[in-house]
């Protein structure tokens, strides 16, 4: 099936978009990204961060589906346990318990990993410019974690900004965009969008404590949970884990 083009208006001319770096970390938003890109981009990468995350297990999958896919797949270590501050990179920090967002306190969550979606891009702007890809692909969510400064939409228009101005693919004619599709949808609709394009959402894992059987319990396995009892589909990786008898 023809792919369809991407076309970026700068000025009076109009350029095709056909190159896209999928900022993939492997759980259900960037999953999603990824086969949209698949879906909408001639050529496709998959770029993931290896930053002393307690849930590693994520990058060993996001390579298993990714291999499944045929899909160039690097991993840039960033080690951001020496920053610290986060229950993700910080063992001595306990996982938040699920509190659905509509009893959310304005607080940052423990898990927000001090400006680590900026780190991201920034890193996957350096590797775009690198090697010539047009947009930078980003399963970002604002619905979902209300209280994550670098998930919603200033932040991201701030980045792109940012890298515009401190790169050349600019004056080359072809500024790098960040795109976040699914910045306003929640997270049983962007399931569904992905089941549309022929997502395979069994290697994807959003669980906290590290391990590929997701222990149900931690705020992130809560909110999957939840959104595909909305969808009313059966979760993937459950129906994966249970095939390999690992449930």
């Amino acid at each position: 099936m023809k792919k369809a083009a991407v076309f970026f208006t700068i000025g009076f001319r109009m350029i095709k978009r056909s190159t896209a770096l999928i900022l993939y970390s492997g759980g259900i938003d960037s999953t999603t990204a990824l086969f949209l890109a698949l879906n909408s981009y001639e050529q496709v990468q998959a770029l993931s961060f290896d930053y002393g995350q307690r849930h590693k297990i994520e990058l060993s999958l996001a390579r298993r589906l990714t291999r499944r896919l045929r899909i160039p797949h690097a991993v840039l270590k960033v080690d951001l346990r020496q920053v610290g501050g986060s229950a993700l990179t910080d063992v001595s920090i306990p996982l938040p318990g699920f509190r659905p967002c509509e009893n959310c306190a304005a607080d940052i969550p423990v898990t927000y990993v001090p400006f680590r979606n900026g780190i991201f891009l920034s890193l996957a702007a350096a590797w775009a410019e690198a090697r010539g890809f047009a947009d930078i692909v980003c399963g970002f969510n604002a619905i979902d974690s209300p209280n994550y400064p670098d998930t919603r939409g200033p932040f991201v228009r701030a980045m792109e900004r940012a890298i515009d101005r401190g790169t050349g693919a600019r004056l080359k004619g072809c500024p790098i965009r960040i795109i976040t599709p699914f910045l306003r949808m929640r997270k049983s609709q962007i399931i569904r969008k992905g089941l549309r394009l022929g997502a395979d959402y069994s290697y994807s894992i959003s669980c906290y404590s590290g391990n590929e059987v997701p222990c149900g319990r931690c705020s992130s396995c809560q909110f999957r949970q939840r959104a595909w009892r909305e969808v009313g589909t059966t979760d993937h990786l459950l129906v994966r884990l249970r095939k390999e008898g690992k449930l």
